[in-house]
């Protein structure tokens, strides 16, 4: 199997589930704050409990993958929010700028991508960083998505510890720690793990849906710098991190690649729960919608030549 068929393989599924959702959301009136609020609440955080209680990854590589993550977001967080606010950005659009330019899609599309090009390492590497990604992302995340229609910095705050991911991260690690995980198999696990699979389709059926709803003439020239800052800047940061962090061998090489995956599906629920309900020209989730498609199809040539430059060991 070539670069290019598995790139497509690992796409396509993606890009399939979601015109299903667009079908959807041109034929029918679909509401579609009922479905991010299940997502929220009960999909994605069954998705990560499994997935952290489940790593094979020792004590010191999690903990140096986990400060790379951290390291990174907060970079990228800082970097698009000078850049949003020195190109005049203003809420809504200037959280989804900075929400789409930080947050990889690094699950869905980063955990296939990285285990194709990586083997059982890729894989492990990249459910830990989804689980380190799913706590900032409900928290610094959704305080960027809210900011613009809290009633206040302390209000947006708070906020984020209504959010039950938060206590399955911690319950998960807490778990580990007394070596009272489940078995995988029985019948505890079987019900987290099915939940939490349930998550990436909604999340795709999601962004079908805001695409069907979308002005794509405006929206595409807008989001065309958050696309190149998630496709160029944050690979190149994440390379920085990494040597800095001393994160080697094939850790480092898909800590990398899943920092410069396109822009992820949940901060498009995190605008539609979230964000401004009535806000003037562009609305955050059209923003967010829109850098996703452009930044996914974008990606297909970007991904190709960053793994064949990571594969051949010449940067990390």
């Amino acid at each position: 199997m070539s670069l290019v068929e598995a790139l497509t393989e690992a796409i396509l599924p993606v890009l399939s589930v979601a015109l299903v959702g667009f079908v959807l959301g041109t034929v029918r009136e679909i509401d579609v704050d009922p479905l991010s609020t299940v997502t929220i609440y009960v999909l994605t955080p069954a998705l990560v409990f499994y997935s952290l209680a489940t790593s094979e990854f020792g004590a010191a590589v999690a903990i140096q993958l986990s400060v790379g993550v951290v390291a990174f977001t907060i970079g990228t967080l800082l970097l698009a929010e000078a850049v949003g606010r020195v190109t005049g950005r203003t809420e809504p659009t200037l959280g989804a700028f900075v929400l789409t330019s930080s947050f990889p899609n690094a699950g869905n599309y980063g955990i296939p991508l990285a285990a194709f090009a990586f083997g059982d390492v890729g894989r492990s590497t990249a459910v830990l960083f989804v689980a380190v990604q799913a706590v900032l992302m409900y928290t610094a995340g959704v305080y960027v998505a809210s900011r613009g229609s809290a009633a206040s910095t302390r209000g947006a705050v708070a906020s984020v510890f209504k959010l039950p991911l938060v206590y399955a991260v911690l319950i998960a690690g807490l778990f580990r720690l007394a070596d009272a995980v489940p078995t995988e198999g029985t019948a505890a696990m079987e019900t987290i793990r099915l939940t939490g699979d349930a998550a990436i389709p909604v999340m795709l059926l999601l962004l079908g849906i805001q695409l069907a709803n979308t002005t794509y003439g405006t929206a595409i020239r807008r989001v065309l710098s958050a696309c190149g800052m998630k496709l160029f800047v944050a690979p190149a940061l994440a390379v920085g991190i990494a040597l800095a962090l001393g994160i080697e061998g094939d850790v480092g090489r898909v800590f990398v690649l899943a920092c410069a995956m396109p822009s992820a599906v949940t901060p498009l629920m995190l605008t539609i729960e979230f964000g401004e309900d009535r806000p003037t020209g562009l609305s955050g989730p059209e923003f967010v919608s829109t850098a996703v498609l452009v930044s996914t199809l974008a990606s297909v040539v970007t991904l190709t030549l960053l793994i064949a430059v990571l594969q051949s060991g010449v940067v990390i």
